[in-house]
């Protein structure tokens, strides 16, 4: 039987970005790719990301995440999960330990990720530097600015979308930079982009807009989740890729369908993000859920 049956869980959002939280610290339990997609199938359950949370494994950090995609793939990073981790670990009390602690420190594939509390439902998290070469995105092949990559879709004289910025933030990420986020159908080109050879671990993909100066609109298909009310990392991404382009100075509100995150990428490198959690409920797996899950 699943370790999962008959385990507590908290349905949370940040922005809109539906994320299923299950505590397996005191367990040796890895999640199977088929006990989350299992999870994700469930409407009570239905997620974006799961974030799973572990026994520490660097000294001196609290927690380590282990993070699942609706699909059952893993990702290194969930920018907006975080902060529900965040909040669930401060103020949850069943799974805050201690509940006075404002401030936390995290793993995940993509390293450690210090989060603090800003308000009693808003948190923020470093998201640790943006990686900008080619090889480290990754790409199929290499790039020397990853500012403008050669990629498009539609006709070669008049592509749809063309010449997106690359970048990593745990996770690779393509930003097309559109006049209207609106006016494409990124249901229809998200799954192509997202699986396009020269992505070899696939992408997330973006649609950004410059509104002004400290200001960008952005529509997100995520990699293993698709079209999401709100991403992290892809707000993360954009507010980077345009600061390189001269689009945005280095610190600017990101607007996606969900909500406003506020994104600033500090001189030492390092990218903050800050938003807002939302708890929506609790509730406990059934058993048959899993029933034909490994």
């Amino acid at each position: 039987m699943s370790a999962l049956a008959n385990r507590r869980f908290l349905k949370m959002n940040g922005l809109g970005n539906e994320i299923v939280i299950v505590d397996l610290r005191g367990s040796d339990w890895r999640l199977s790719a088929e006990e989350a997609r299992a999870v994700a199938a469930e409407p009570r359950s239905r997620f974006d990301q799961l974030m799973a949370i572990h026994d520490p494994v660097t000294p001196g950090t609290d927690a380590y995440l282990r993070i699942y995609n609706t699909d059952g793939s893993q990702s290194a990073a969930c920018g907006n999960g975080t902060r529900c981790v965040a909040w669930a670990m401060m103020s949850d009390p069943v799974m805050a330990r201690p509940a006075d602690k404002d401030g936390l420190l995290l793993e995940t594939r993509a390293g450690l990720l210090p989060v603090s509390r800003v308000g009693a439902t808003s948190f923020a998290v470093d998201m640790g530097r943006p990686r900008l070469r080619w090889d480290e995105i990754p790409l199929r092949e290499p790039f020397q600015d990853t500012r403008r990559i050669e990629l498009q879709i539609g006709p070669i004289d008049a592509p749809v979308l063309h010449s997106p910025s690359a970048l990593s933030m745990g996770n690779p990420h393509a930003i097309f930079w559109v006049d209207d986020v609106g006016a494409h159908d990124l249901a229809r080109f998200g799954p192509m982009l997202e699986n396009h050879p020269i992505f070899p671990e696939r992408a997330n993909i973006s649609l950004a807009q410059i509104v002004a100066p400290d200001h960008i609109r952005l529509r997100v298909w995520e990699r293993g989740a698709g079209l999401t009310k709100a991403c992290g990392s892809a707000a993360c991404a954009a507010l980077v890729a345009a600061a390189r382009k001269k689009l945005t100075g280095r610190r600017a509100t990101v607007t996606l369908p969900g909500g406003d995150l506020l994104i600033e990428w500090r001189d030492d490198d390092h990218v903050l993000m800050t938003g807002p959690v939302e708890l929506e409920w609790e509730g406990v797996f059934e058993p048959a859920l899993f029933a034909g899950a490994a």
